[in-house]
């Protein structure tokens, strides 16, 4: 293991914000390795930070199949990073980890483990994995991106600062952001798609409530943006969150969508187009929603279309010295911004700054703990004085508007 050293599975949209950050942080990142199952990605982004980034962090590329836990092994014991970043599919994360296991290197994610043949996101199969990385003496961090990611960081925060208790959470995930496609998607179709058609979920009194696909609906007026009609979703950061967060009663999310692409979504799954059943197709099996991501714009190439803001934040209600209290903590982002830094949208942004500044506090020493966590239950100090210097500067509000 070379502490000087980090490996990046992936090369989409998150994947590319994450080494363009890595590479304007030399002094923690003096060596990387963007690594996926198309090499040819690789290397178109590792000259993309060529062509806008000087730096002195040497980079390189390589092909590796993260679904193949004996490729992931050979490339970490050929390279010998510190820590592994991992920005492939939620599919992947068990085999991933179990190379870093085998390795014994330090881990990170984005995103928690999603069975390919259901879309049913939870923590318990990584959560399985503490003891084994807690005998191994590494680090694994899950859900470092802005939801699930930041959004916790902000509970810890709230925690730690501003309550005695906190009573009620409400994440609320606000994009402003025109693209000009009838309809596209701001993250990987597949994974935007399964989540959305899911059913929608949150936890009250001890216990998790299931509703109906959007069927919750209120109109919240964002800071910068505006009203934005949001619907509850289930998101994975409710369940690390209920356990985390002392005093807790109501955890909800929330996240924004215009009609039109509500209309376009109900059309698609009323043809079949968002099942992930397999279908016979002139003598092969295919998968109708990976049939539909293929077709989709790749939300890599929307950075340069994309217009407007992302608000991002956290509401909470509780108890501070015996007295009720309010507390609102946010971050926009403009996506033209982030274009021009980084030549990304401002949602692959969100996402990839937060776990290049995660694989920043493990490398340092600051999240440095043997075993298996989520980021609430890390110091949020550092973090958060690091989310102001690296792009993501949060906002507060104590007289927030609350959501019904």
């Amino acid at each position: 293991m070379n502490e000087n050293r980090t490996l990046i599975i992936g090369a989409g949209g998150v994947a590319s914000v994450i080494a363009h950050k890595c590479c304007q942080n030399p002094e923690v990142f003096p060596d990387i390795m963007v690594a996926s199952r198309t090499k040819s990605k690789c290397d178109l982004l590792k000259s993309a930070i060529k062509s806008r980034i000087e730096t002195k962090t040497k980079s390189s590329t390589a092909r590796v199949d993260a679904d193949n836990t004996e490729e992931l092994i050979s490339l970490i014991k050929d390279y010998k990073p510190a820590i592994v970043i991992n920005a492939a599919l939620p599919y992947q994360d068990l085999t991933v980890m179990d190379a870093c296991l085998e390795t014994g290197v330090n881990y990170l994610d984005t995103a928690n483990y999603e069975p390919p043949e259901t879309a049913k996101f939870e923590y318990k199969w990584q959560w399985a994995y503490r003891e084994r990385f807690e005998k191994a003496g590494i680090t694994a961090v899950l859900g470092c991106g802005f939801d699930p990611g930041v959004t916790g960081v902000f509970s810890a925060y709230a925690q730690k600062r501003h309550f005695d208790e906190i009573n009620y959470i409400d994440i609320l995930d606000a994009n402003a952001g025109d693209h000009g496609y009838a309809f596209a998607t701001n993250f990987n179709p597949e994974i935007n798609i399964r989540e959305i058609t899911s059913n929608g979920r949150y936890f009250e009194d001890g216990k998790f409530i299931e509703t109906k696909p959007m069927e919750i609906k209120r109109v919240y007026n964002f800071p910068e943006i505006g009203e934005k009609d949001m619907y509850l979703l289930y998101h994975e950061e409710l369940e690390s969150l209920a356990l985390n967060i002392k005093g807790v009663k109501r955890i909800r999310f929330f996240m924004t969508f215009s009609q039109n692409y509500l209309t376009h979504l109900k059309v698609l799954e009323n043809v079949g187009m968002t099942s992930i059943k397999p279908v016979d197709f002139e003598g092969k099996k295919i998968i109708p929603l990976q049939f539909l991501k293929a077709v989709l714009p790749d939300p890599a190439s929307l950075g340069p279309r994309t217009k407007g803001r992302t608000n991002i934040g956290c509401i909470y209600q509780g108890v501070k010295d015996g007295k009720p209290k309010n507390y609102y903590i946010y971050n926009t982002c403009v996506h033209e911004e982030c274009y021009a830094e980084v030549g990304s949208q401002a949602i692959s942004y969100t996402t990839g700054v937060p776990a290049m500044l995660g694989a920043m506090m493990v490398l340092t020493g600051k999240w440095r703990k043997a075993g298996v966590y989520n980021v609430e239950e890390f110091d949020p100090d550092p973090f958060m004085d690091a989310l102001n210097k690296w792009g993501l500067p949060w906002k507060e509000c104590f007289e927030p508007e609350l959501v019904e």
